[in-house]
Protein backbone atom coordinates (compact mmCIF):
# COMPACT_ATOMS: atom_id res chain seq x y z
CA UNK A 1 0.00 0.00 0.00
CA UNK A 2 1.46 3.57 -0.68
CA UNK A 3 0.76 7.21 0.16
CA UNK A 4 -1.90 8.51 -2.50
CA UNK A 5 -1.61 12.24 -3.68
CA UNK A 6 -5.02 13.53 -5.10
CA UNK A 7 -4.37 15.87 -7.98
CA UNK A 8 -6.04 18.99 -8.92
CA UNK A 9 -6.91 19.94 -12.66
CA UNK A 10 -3.81 22.37 -12.73
CA UNK A 11 -1.46 20.24 -11.74
CA UNK A 12 -2.16 16.85 -13.69
CA UNK A 13 0.20 18.34 -16.67
CA UNK A 14 3.23 17.31 -14.15
CA UNK A 15 1.32 13.77 -13.74
CA UNK A 16 0.58 13.17 -17.57
CA UNK A 17 -2.84 13.70 -16.68
CA UNK A 18 -3.14 11.08 -14.09
CA UNK A 19 -6.08 12.35 -11.06
CA UNK A 20 -4.19 10.23 -8.23
CA UNK A 21 -0.20 9.37 -7.95
CA UNK A 22 1.05 7.50 -5.10
CA UNK A 23 4.42 7.99 -3.16
CA UNK A 24 6.15 7.21 -0.34
CA UNK A 25 7.74 8.72 3.10
CA UNK A 26 7.19 9.27 6.84
CA UNK A 27 6.79 13.21 6.85
CA UNK A 28 4.46 14.92 3.81
CA UNK A 29 7.68 16.72 3.07
CA UNK A 30 9.42 13.43 2.42
CA UNK A 31 6.34 12.31 0.58
CA UNK A 32 6.38 15.17 -1.70
CA UNK A 33 9.99 15.23 -2.70
CA UNK A 34 9.33 11.44 -3.71
CA UNK A 35 6.25 12.16 -5.74
CA UNK A 36 8.68 15.04 -6.88
CA UNK A 37 10.93 12.59 -8.40
CA UNK A 38 8.31 10.45 -10.24
CA UNK A 39 6.58 13.54 -11.42
CA UNK A 40 9.17 16.41 -11.87
CA UNK A 41 7.94 20.20 -11.31
CA UNK A 42 4.87 19.48 -8.99
CA UNK A 43 7.17 20.49 -6.48
CA UNK A 44 7.54 23.47 -7.18
CA UNK A 45 3.90 24.16 -7.38
CA UNK A 46 3.50 23.01 -3.61
CA UNK A 47 6.46 24.26 -1.95
CA UNK A 48 8.93 27.32 -1.94
CA UNK A 49 11.47 29.11 -0.37
CA UNK A 50 14.25 28.07 2.13
CA UNK A 51 13.88 26.85 4.64
CA UNK A 52 10.68 25.21 2.65
CA UNK A 53 7.16 25.97 3.30
CA UNK A 54 3.70 25.41 2.01
CA UNK A 55 2.59 28.22 -0.80
CA UNK A 56 0.50 30.78 1.00
CA UNK A 57 -2.22 30.04 -1.36
CA UNK A 58 -2.03 26.24 -1.69
CA UNK A 59 -3.92 24.25 0.77
CA UNK A 60 -3.18 20.62 1.47
CA UNK A 61 -4.74 18.07 3.59
CA UNK A 62 -3.98 14.30 4.88
CA UNK A 63 -6.84 12.80 5.56
CA UNK A 64 -9.29 15.15 5.60
CA UNK A 65 -6.79 17.61 8.08
CA UNK A 66 -5.45 20.62 7.06
CA UNK A 67 -1.76 20.64 7.01
CA UNK A 68 -1.17 23.68 8.55
CA UNK A 69 -2.74 22.93 11.94
CA UNK A 70 -1.21 19.56 12.03
CA UNK A 71 2.97 20.26 11.74
CA UNK A 72 3.19 21.72 7.80
CA UNK A 73 5.74 20.03 5.79
CA UNK A 74 6.41 17.70 8.90
CA UNK A 75 3.22 16.12 9.22
CA UNK A 76 3.58 12.56 9.41
CA UNK A 77 1.91 10.32 6.67
CA UNK A 78 1.94 6.76 6.46
CA UNK A 79 1.13 4.01 4.01
CA UNK A 80 -3.38 4.27 3.23
CA UNK A 81 -3.25 8.08 4.23
CA UNK A 82 -4.66 10.22 1.16
CA UNK A 83 -2.97 13.61 0.13
CA UNK A 84 -4.97 16.60 -1.31
CA UNK A 85 -3.57 19.59 -2.78
CA UNK A 86 -6.17 22.87 -3.41
CA UNK A 87 -4.15 25.53 -5.38
CA UNK A 88 -6.53 28.89 -4.29
CA UNK A 89 -8.55 29.99 -7.34
CA UNK A 90 -9.39 33.63 -7.76
CA UNK A 91 -11.65 35.51 -10.42
CA UNK A 92 -15.03 36.58 -10.53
Amino acid sequence: MAIELRVPTILRTFTGGEKLVTGAGETLAAFIDNVDGSHPGIKERIVEGEPEELRRFVNVYVNDEDVRFTGGLATGVKDGDVVVVLPAVAGG
